[in-house]
């Protein structure tokens, strides 16, 4: 028990910090609050206003975040979920032998289709 004393130390030590910081950045810094400030910031994207009725209509307020925002979120996850798995198989490629190889490869060949799609369809444009 006496070996996880100093990473238990430290984990106090950096929660003590954490907590630490938030307060006196509250305490300390300064409060200046306006329209700008409280409102929603999506990456740079303007929201766009709601179409018609008094802006609370289906259950939402305020301004809607367009969906080309969240489908480049989403495809950002599910590549980089896909290419976490290329991790584990590099540092066991020995131990896998042709198997592992063969698996690697059609995993990439279905990665690489997917991303083609993406990118023929224009899903990875900015503009």
């Amino acid at each position: 028990m006496g070996v996880y004393v100093p990473i238990l130390v430290l984990g106090a030590i950096a929660a003590v910090f954490a907590v630490l910081s938030v307060v006196l950045a509250t305490v300390v810094g300064p409060s200046r609050r306006n329209r700008a400030k409280l409102d929603a910031y999506e990456c740079g994207i303007e929201p766009t206003p709601q179409q018609g009725g008094h802006g609370d209509s289906a259950g939402q307020r305020g301004p809607r975040i367009p969906v080309k925002f969240y489908l480049t979120a989403m495809l950002f996850i599910i590549f980089d979920i896909e290419i976490v798995f290329l991790y584990p198989w590099a540092v066991h490629f020995d131990a896998l032998g042709a198997f592992g190889f063969a698996a690697m490869a059609l995993f990439i060949f279905n990665v690489s289709i997917a991303y083609a799609y993406e990118w023929r369809r224009g899903g990875l444009s900015w503009a």
